[in-house]
């Protein structure tokens, strides 16, 4: 206790530039945790979303949820249809007997012919007022914020009669364990929380330890004085921790301080594709934990150890001794981590990238933080061998004194580039991270298809909806009839086309042979053929009419073909399917049971919008799936790749911090040995070439090294993640762009380094 209370006093009586060094530790400890507590708070802004998400949760809905009654007092119907790419999720409810509880958000459950809304959807309904066709029914009232996930939600329950919800399910309460649309899937946010402990954990840890370490070489000569007058090593180091401890518990309360504004400013605000309540951003226990007594023991750890010098060999320190060279053990996180790296990038060079994904998802997060901690601990090294190598052959003045310097100091000038360095190489990992999201995203085919079951759209209603405004052409698919109760040869079956040579030209961009009024099998190039649809074998297919009437029809596999092809990501037919034109069925029979009708339409959201639009004027309740696009999906994606710019903000952030406070230590501990020079008659103009290049070289190899381990790290994640592309060679040269950005602004930040004046005051001796 009394070295705690010892190196307290010496924080607060031992002159002004020594005040100023603390506040520059405050201030770094309180960017560091607040941009922790950003990162570590995220998960639960999360839970807390799809918390109130289960909790509305319906037990049972049109099949596409699990009913928990066959016997409930009112019925169910989900629909989630696009808004663009935001889902507007619409809940069918009809009472049957007794009211039941009404969902959180709700005092009661709207009756036939009322809709309740959430508030974004009531402002959406205001500007577009097409959007109404999709509810049917006058706006009775608002969701509240209990009832909403977060407040962007297109969110609606519509009061409607049993009768018009024959497809909905039966519903006896409001809740589950679960939400069925999760903000963000558990396997995508194992992909965020691998990008974030890259991205912004890593560098933060390196970002602390330097604020930490803030001038390093004065604190040490005085720590060796102490050691002399006769305080004990264990002492030396308490003294030292003292000050790294009270530095970074009151930076962890500013920075707890600095999170609570930041959160309740921006939930307000919102992001691009992503808004949460205040309360969502509440830290947890767990959190203030991490943050109140995780950052002050790391300060304590790199207190202790930075004062082991100066407790063991004060005489040394005192005297200026020349620093032992860097050991080799800084490599060591590094190779197992680049053999990982290497066995993935093998892997998918040669074809056999990885199937096992549980493997992965441990071996990619450990060689990432192991690649990450080796880059910093492997800089010293490198660097030393390097000016060492460059100051035996250069006749440069300039260069012979900077390299002299990095030779006998390597790890002065990294502090400042390490959080640069650390940046690149997050930079192209994250590159690869949203490649891999674009390939789950990208949807570039040029039209739209709405597909839905052909049993719950009487023959009134299908003229309806092939007859909407942007319909460019529509089919009818169906299998034909198996006898469940036989399972040998006989029992295959084969898929028809129902349309005519018109309905297929309008949606094909090659379309061969088409004969109206004559059948043909459809020949789909790279499309793998049925091998049950042979020329001369016969189907059955089951028909039925609006009256209920039912017939059976042979169909037999023609000889002649149709070579058929179109734009959309899910082709509409595939090898070996029969195309029967509509003429060859008897008039008002349509295939009695699991037959699908699609339509087709341009891909331009509002188009896709005015289509579903136009559906719901037809029957607001109709299930339809829009192929390609799962909107849920899409917004997941979204959510991820707003957080993950969070994320690279937070890395800019925590890395240009890490140069400032790093170049500024640099700046005052040097103002000793820049000063020394002038007066042996070194120019100015020498000696900022000095610094420039003090700084320049050695940040130059590390982001050599983080571009190529980078580059390393993005292929092997990408091959682990079982996309189509492995080498990302278009970012690249965007990469390279940002490293030579990064050596500017360190060369620039290097020239303030020496002054106009000279004050021989700065050389005195302690």
């Amino acid at each position: 206790m009394k070295e705690l209370l010892l190196g307290l006093k010496l924080l607060l009586g031992s002159g002004r530039g020594n005040r100023v060094r603390f506040l520059l530790m405050t201030v770094g400890s309180a960017v560091g945790v607040c941009c922790l507590a950003v990162v570590l708070a995220i998960p639960g802004i999360l839970a807390a979303q799809d918390a109130r998400k289960a909790a509305r949760e319906p037990d049972c809905s049109n099949g596409m949820g699990r009913c928990l009654s066959t016997s409930g007092r009112a019925l169910s119907l989900t629909r989630v249809d696009p808004y663009g790419s935001e889902p507007l999720i619409r809940i069918f409810v009809a009472l049957e007997g007794k009211p039941i509880a009404p969902p959180p958000g709700l005092r009661t459950l709207p009756g036939p012919g009322e809709v309740i809304v959430s508030p974004r959807l009531h402002e959406t309904l205001t500007s577009d007022p097409g959007l109404a066709r999709l509810l049917p029914g006058k706006e009775s009232g608002l969701i509240s914020a209990e009832g909403l996930a977060h407040p962007d939600e297109l969110y609606a329950y519509i009061g409607t009669t049993p009768e018009t919800l024959k497809g909905g399910g039966h519903l006896t309460e409001f809740g589950e364990k679960r939400t069925r649309f999760p903000t963000v899937e558990p396997s995508t946010l194992d992909i965020l929380r691998f990008t974030m402990a890259g991205v912004v954990l890593l560098p933060l840890a390196v970002f602390l330890s330097v604020c930490a370490r803030l001038s390093a070489a004065s604190r040490m000569r005085r720590l060796a004085a102490l050691r002399l007058l006769g305080l004990s090593r264990k002492g030396t180091q308490r003294v030292n921790a003292a000050e790294t401890v009270a530095a970074a518990l009151l930076g962890a309360v500013l920075g707890l301080g600095a999170y609570w504004v930041v959160n309740q400013m921006v939930s307000r605000i919102g992001l691009p594709g992503f808004r949460w309540y205040p309360a969502d951003g509440s830290l947890s226990g767990s959190t203030l934990f991490a943050c109140l007594v995780g950052c002050p023991a790391l300060a304590w750890f790199v207190g202790v150890i930075g004062a082991r010098k100066a407790a063991a060999n004060p005489l040394e320190v005192r005297r200026s001794a020349v620093e032992k060279a860097p050991r080799l053990w800084g490599l060591l996180p590094l190779v197992p981590g680049l053999g990982i790296v290497i066995g993935y990038c093998v892997a998918g060079a040669t074809g056999n990238a990885p199937a096992d994904t549980g493997l992965s998802s441990f071996l990619m997060p450990l060689a990432v933080v192991l690649v990450g901690t080796g880059l910093v601990l492997s800089l010293p090294v490198f660097s030393r061998a390097l000016a060492r190598r460059v100051a035996r052959s250069t006749g440069s003045l300039s260069l012979g004194l900077a390299m002299r310097r990095n030779e006998v100091e390597p790890g002065g000038a990294l502090r400042v580039a390490t959080g640069l360095v650390l940046l690149v190489f997050a930079a192209s990992l994250t590159q690869g991270v949203l490649i891999e999201l674009d390939q789950v995203s990208k949807n570039t085919a040029p039209v739209q298809r709405y597909s839905m079951a052909l049993e719950g759209v009487p023959v009134a209603r299908e003229l309806a909806l092939t007859e909407l405004p942007g319909i460019r052409s529509h089919v009818i698919a169906a299998p034909s009839w198996t006898d469940p109760q036989r399972m040998d040869e006989a029992a295959r079956s084969i898929d028809a086309l129902i349309a005519t040579c018109d309905q297929l030209r309008r949606m094909a961009t090659v379309l061969e042979n088409c004969v109206d009024g004559r059948p043909a099998r459809v020949m789909v190039p790279g499309s793998t053929y049925d091998e049950s649809s042979k020329p001369g074998s016969r189907f059955p297919f089951h028909l039925r009419n609006a009256k209920g009437q039912r017939r059976v029809m042979t169909v037999e596999v023609p000889q002649r073909t149709v070579r058929y092809q179109d734009d959309m990501a899910v082709e509409m037919a595939s090898s070996g399917m029969v195309l029967i034109p509509p003429s060859s069925l008897p008039a008002g029979f349509r295939p009695e049971s699991d037959a699908t009708l699609s339509l087709l339409s341009d891909a331009g959201p509002r188009t896709v919008l005015s289509v579903l639009e136009g559906i719901a004027d037809v029957d607001p309740t109709i299930e339809v799936e829009t192929v390609g696009v799962v909107v849920t999906s899409l917004q997941q994606i979204t959510v991820v790749k707003t957080l993950l710019a969070v994320g690279m903000i937070l890395g800019l952030v925590i890395g240009v911090a890490a140069y400032l406070v790093a170049a500024t230590d640099r700046a005052v501990e040097r103002r000793s040995q820049v000063t020394a020079l002038a007066l042996l008659g070194a120019r100015p103009r020498t000696l900022r070439a000095v610094q420039v290049a003090q700084v320049v070289l050695p940040l130059g190899v590390g982001l050599l090294l983080a571009v190529v381990t980078g580059k390393m790290a993005e292929s092997s994640y990408l091959v682990t993640g079982g996309g189509a592309v492995f080498w990302d060679g278009a970012g690249l040269p965007l990469l390279l762009v940002s490293a030579l950005g990064v050596v500017m602004v360190a060369a620039i930040g290097a020239l303030p380094l020496v002054g106009r004046r000279i004050d021989p005051e700065l050389i005195r001796r302690d």
